[in-house]
């Protein structure tokens, strides 16, 4: 049961003694994706990579990359907390430390993960530190959980790129958490595709009108 007083201060990241403990059983999800059938747990064909972006709710990011070529599947869920295998109605209090992150599994063959980030940083606003738009709250905040050394260092690349176009534009400063992925906890099943099931349904996603500018020698593989 959660009380209103335990949501009182959800932009302030949650201690580990203050975290909900979670359980060890993992949400129940379906096999395959609801738009073009694959496998959402894997396996992933050999040489595929995978990275997880947050850009607050996590429907309409969800929808922005499973339509993007090269892109193999899509699954939204939880990263960068504290609590084992959370519940959407546990990490909306902001007592597990989660943001709401969308994981992209992608052939680089096809889309290099340079493309992946200039969607990211365009499409939603890196600048509102715990929020996006109405939606407030470490749940809500800017991320990108990476799974490999050469990630991390493109993902820095990139951010500190769109961070020079952000201040010649008058913006505010990156506020991204960017750091390897520690665990990554599959959200509910009614959230997996949602908007491709709910077709009216929220999407909160919009960019700054920035573009951001790539490393040369990055685009997918001819």
């Amino acid at each position: 049961m959660f009380l209103t007083n335990m949501f009182a201060n959800k932009t302030n990241m949650v201690s580990e003694d203050k975290a909900l403990p979670g359980r060890e059983e993992a949400l129940e999800i379906a096999t395959n994706h609801y738009v073009n059938g694959e496998t959402v747990r894997g396996p992933y064909p050999q040489g595929y990579e995978t990275i997880y972006f947050g850009m607050g709710c996590f429907w309409g990011a969800e929808r922005l990359f499973w339509k993007i070529p090269g892109v193999h599947v899509t699954a939204v869920g939880y990263a960068g907390g504290l609590t084992k295998n959370p519940t959407y109605q546990e990490t909306c209090t902001g007592l597990t430390g989660h943001a709401e992150v969308v994981m992209v599994v992608y052939d680089p063959a096809r889309v290099t993960v340079v493309e992946l980030l200039r969607i990211f940083f365009e499409e939603h606003d890196p600048t509102q530190g715990m929020r996006q738009g109405n939606d407030v709250g470490t749940v809500y905040r800017s991320a990108i959980y990476t799974t490999s050394k050469a990630q991390l260092e493109m993902v820095k690349m990139v951010r500190d790129g769109y961070a020079k176009a952000l201040q010649s534009s008058g913006r505010g400063s990156v506020t991204t958490e960017i750091k390897p992925l520690e665990t990554y906890y599959y959200a509910e099943d009614y959230h997996q595709q949602y908007l491709a099931k709910n077709p009216g349904g929220y999407c909160g996603l919009q960019g700054t009108g920035v573009s951001c500018p790539l490393p040369q020698a990055q685009s997918a593989a001819e």
